[in-house]
């Protein structure tokens, strides 16, 4: 089987929105009350691609899942801080694309400076919390009741992954197309699964 990670291109958008869309329609897991269309979804990847990295796996040539990272907060001090999001394909769910995807989508964000991943994680969840654990998640945090979609008020759940190392001073973290194409090339082939 062929397995590819690859940055997400506009003209994968409609693929995407089919992964996703059911999980906006059908549970809480997302707070987006109706899905988007492809369109929107391709300025999605497109405006996320200015900062931050928004990486796809293929098997085969099948879109198996997506990963990306988004600005944590606006004010400034938060800027070495960023959410992430992942979806995979009820086809290849449990068979380690998640994993793949945030270890890679991992790299980047320390190739760029971050150091401190979040996600939040509507409850109950349990293979979403697996899979955060996994990684090295930790619980920081639930917001009670926090979203109401399909008749009931749901809790989020926040998890954190530092990075690397917290230094004093830190530069400041490099928007997604500042990096260079062979230290981003190597990262993505790097221990290809």
């Amino acid at each position: 089987m062929c397995v590819l990670i690859r940055i997400a291109k506009e003209s994968d958008a409609g693929t995407l929105v089919d992964i996703y869309a059911p999980i906006v329609r059908d549970s809480a897991i997302s707070f987006e009350l109706e899905p988007p269309t492809a369109p929107e979804f391709a300025q999605r990847i497109t405006k996320t691609l200015e900062n931050n990295p928004w990486l796809v796996l293929e098997k085969d040539g099948e879109i198996a899942g997506y990963a990306y990272a988004s600005e944590h907060r606006m004010r400034k001090a938060y800027q070495w801080s960023v959410d992430s999001a992942i979806y995979v394909h009820p086809r290849y769910r449990q068979q380690g694309v998640g994993g793949d995807l945030y270890h890679k989508l991992f790299d980047i964000l320390r190739l760029q400076g971050y150091y401190n991943v979040y996600a939040g994680v509507t409850l109950p969840n349990d293979s979403s919390i697996r899979l955060h654990k996994s990684l090295g998640f930790r619980p920081v945090g639930v917001y009670e009741s926090v979203g109401y979609k399909l008749g009931a008020w749901h809790d989020v759940c926040w998890w954190q992954l530092a990075l690397q190392y917290h230094k004093d001073n830190p530069a400041m973290p490099l928007r997604f197309p500042q990096l260079s194409i062979v230290s981003l090339e190597a990262t993505l082939t790097q221990g290809r699964p």
